[in-house]
């Protein structure tokens, strides 16, 4: 059985989810945006996130992983649904739960880029600075964490413990 242990409160991740939205708002008051969320970890914070937008906001999802069933990225990027709207000539805002090797949130950004976008920045909840094998730029970030297997907050392992209030660690 896995053993998960708190290392990110509720409170402290909405507090900082209400910034970011914030922050957002006011990068991006003169134009419209469209979010794309990468399904299936960031749509608790996307869901959050989206509510503390003070704008008009244009929602669409894209599945991509790599990481399959394993607690280790295989480096393998494969989309499974693709966004359903047109993204040319548009600001993107590219929703991620977590970005540690940067692999998958790279391949992402180009790909909205490959289909027009005018521009992409990338937002994630969590970042996993010490696992980044690309380098990625991430211009909204909630919160920089120890490289830990994580769970909660839309983070899963096995496809449990996205229902989690906050960020915990597992172990086995």
């Amino acid at each position: 059985m896995e053993k998960v242990e708190e290392l990110i409160s509720e409170k402290e991740i909405l507090a900082k989810v209400e910034e970011i939205g914030k922050q957002i708002s006011d990068d991006f008051k003169e134009g419209d945006i469209t979010i794309v969320s990468v399904l299936k970890g960031s749509f608790i914070f996307t869901a959050d996130l989206v509510r503390n937008i003070n704008l008009p906001v244009e929602i669409a999802f894209i599945a991509a992983s790599s990481y399959g069933a394993s607690t280790v990225s295989s480096g393998e990027l494969k989309i499974r649904y693709d966004i359903d709207i047109p993204v040319k000539d548009k600001d993107i805002i590219l929703v991620e739960d977590i970005v540690d090797t940067g692999l998958t949130i790279s391949r992402l950004k180009e790909y909205l880029f490959e289909l027009g976008a005018k521009s992409v920045k990338i937002c994630t909840i969590f970042d996993k600075v010490e696992r980044r094998e690309k380098q990625v730029d991430i211009d909204y970030c909630g919160f920089v964490i120890p490289n830990e297997f994580v769970v909660g907050y839309g983070l899963d392992y096995n496809n449990k413990y996205r229902n989690l209030k906050n960020l915990c660690k597992i172990t086995m």
